[in-house]
């Protein structure tokens, strides 16, 4: 009899926000694949779960396919985590889950904390109508492009981007898109969670002071303007 696979979404930072049927997920499967096994680890002790972890990086996850399907086969209960959020979203997880479901085995999903809904309801901009797109390009050109195919939506747009970027990637957006009302949220739940709200070039001109730039980031940007 065919196992069950359990995509588990994970706390984004207070680990107190994992939910109570995360915890009773993860002490009874038989194995969890982890990202990073010394992140889940610290998500594991927390709550005094001893279980077998294997790395499923994102990198390697092609080659593992046959090997979890394998597992499954043989009657294993196994989950799925990422360091934090849900797996699959810009994580390992997004070719592994779909080739499951289409070897006929049981996927199920454990909803929990998300960084991309997180920073939608922070920045205080309209939620009826979003687009995420993960993080934009590294190469300017390539962003700059981007946010170009996105200029016309009236959707509110949220984006990941790294520390580094994160100024250049506002200008790019400024040039492209005009000065539209925006929100970079960075470490949301996190003690050193913060969310600047504004205009685009009055957030950059925050940014652009400080030295450097620290932690996860979510970026919100309002769509075009009705009328």
């Amino acid at each position: 009899m065919a196992g069950k696979f359990f995509v588990c979404a994970t706390p984004i930072g207070n680990l107190e926000d994992a939910s109570f049927r995360l915890i009773s997920v993860l002490q009874s499967v038989d194995m969890i694949l982890a990202e990073d096994t010394r992140r889940t680890g610290i998500l594991l002790k927390h709550f005094n779960i001893q279980k077998p972890i294997k790395c499923l990086e994102k990198h390697r996850e092609k080659t593992m396919l046959s090997w979890v399907l394998e597992q499954l086969n043989s009657g294993k209960k196994i989950a799925l985590v990422s360091d934090a959020g849900t797996p699959g979203i810009s994580d390992p997880g997004g070719e592994l889950i779909p080739f499951l479901i289409r070897e006929n085995i049981e996927v199920d999903y454990i909803p929990g904390p998300s960084s991309v809904i997180a920073a939608l309801i922070l920045s205080g901009l309209p939620t009826h109508s979003f687009l995420f797109h993960a993080f934009p390009p590294s190469k300017q050109s390539a962003r700059r492009r981007l946010y170009a195919t996105l200029s016309e939506l009236k959707a509110t747009l949220i984006f990941f981007e790294s520390p580094n970027r994160l100024t250049s990637s506002l200008k790019d957006m400024l040039e492209v898109l005009g000065d539209r009302q925006a929100a970079v949220c960075r470490e949301l739940t996190k003690m050193h969670q913060e969310v600047l709200r504004g205009s685009l070039s009055q957030i950059i001109s925050i940014v652009s002071t400080r030295k450097t730039v620290k932690g996860e980031i979510t970026v919100v940007v309002s769509g075009k303007a009705q009328g």
